[in-house]
């Protein structure tokens, strides 16, 4: 065979049957698609201009249009729930905003009102953590349409994220249950910070407030860490309004005597210049409570705000305390005491004791 006759490999067609779609005389079908590749190829005829094109330039430019959507999306759902929160930290909110003491018929007997520096703080919390869960599920959106521009099978990907949200729902039902009961403690404002509360076995003032736990400090100076869904019931000692209550037991001494001494005493604490301000109500001597082996007990009260509560029920129980011996009442209690039975001097009919 001479050397002119013979055929090289190069000499051969290549056959194109056996190609993917897109590598043989014309664009795939995507980019194809594309108007931006489609002029490519119309003007060029080329495969690999074209195709070169589709992922250089189209590919990117989707992923930041993605991109460029997500954050006005974002930017957009921030200002309506920053919105919200002035919103709600004004005196106009819905009744499906308001705090749940606000709701109920029994919240129009405060005379202070509410503060609007604490309803201002609840709903920054609140719009903290809308913010947070608008930004994930925004960008997590994002984050699917960039991986499908680049040919991701995303089927795989969430089958996968559901089983493992399934599994970590059943793993993870305290941690839910938690984090669902901050939530809503949140929104109900049943506590905050600097909050004097009584949560069962933990009593004290709340430090620190989270989705998950509850910081408070009782009187000892302990600190208790308390799971949100853990709390059942919670009794809130800062919010609106406080009546102190004071018994006193005057023995067998005249209840009118003594009702007139506790009266002048409470007054006294009202014209106190540096309690006033704590005062809601004048205070009243209600009168008698309740009778014991030891005599009767008057009942004293006295509605202050909720910070005051405490100055003002130790002033009140000094000055009554100390009216009461500045009348002679405590020294006439003593005696009925140390001999039980004798008559005691000023003592009228409810002094009679048994015979000696």
């Amino acid at each position: 065979m001479r050397y002119e006759d013979s055929v090289t490999l190069a000499d051969l067609p290549i056959p194109t049957d056996f190609l993917p779609e897109g590598v043989g005389d014309k664009p795939s079908p995507g980019c194809l698609d594309e108007p931006f590749c489609k002029w490519a190829w119309d003007v060029t005829g080329s495969v690999w201009f074209a195709e070169g094109s589709y992922w250089i330039v189209v590919k990117p430019l989707r992923v930041v249009l993605i991109l460029l959507l997500a954050l006005v999306a974002r930017w957009a759902l921030h200002r309506a729930i920053n919105r919200l929160v002035r919103t709600t930290g004004s005196s106009t909110v819905p009744t499906l905003l308001r705090p749940l003491r606000e709701r109920i018929p029994s919240a129009s007997l405060d005379p202070e009102g509410f503060v609007p520096e604490r309803r201002r703080q609840r709903a920054e919390a609140i719009g903290s953590v809308l913010r947070s869960v608008v930004t994930a599920f925004v960008f997590g959106i994002a984050l699917l349409m960039t991986l499908r521009e680049f040919n991701f099978d995303l089927a795989p990907l969430l089958a996968s994220a559901g089983i493992a949200g399934v599994a970590l729902g059943f793993g993870a039902q305290s941690l839910v249950k938690d984090l669902l009961a901050g939530l809503f403690m949140l929104i109900e404002d049943q506590y905050g910070v600097g909050d004097t509360v009584d949560l069962g076995e933990a009593t004290g003032v709340v430090e620190a407030v989270g989705l998950r736990v509850t910081t408070v400090r009782d009187g000892r100076g302990v600190l208790w860490y308390i799971r949100n869904g853990e709390i059942i019931r919670v009794g809130n000692k800062s919010q609106g309004w406080a009546l102190v209550v004071v018994d006193l037991p005057i023995g067998f001494a005249s209840t009118e005597e003594a009702t007139a001494v506790l009266r002048t005493a409470a007054a006294s604490v009202a014209l106190d210049p540096e309690l006033a301000p704590e005062i809601v109500e004048t205070p009243d001597v209600l009168g008698v409570e309740q009778i014991t082996v030891d005599g009767a007990v008057i009942r004293t009260v006295v509605k202050t705000t909720a910070e005051g509560q405490f100055a003002v029920g130790r002033e009140l129980r000094r000055r009554l305390a100390e009216a009461l011996e500045n009348s002679g009442i405590t020294a006439r209690i003593a005696a009925a005491r140390l001999y039980p039975g004798v008559p005691v001097a000023g003592a009228g009919e409810t002094g009679r004791g048994g015979s000696t």
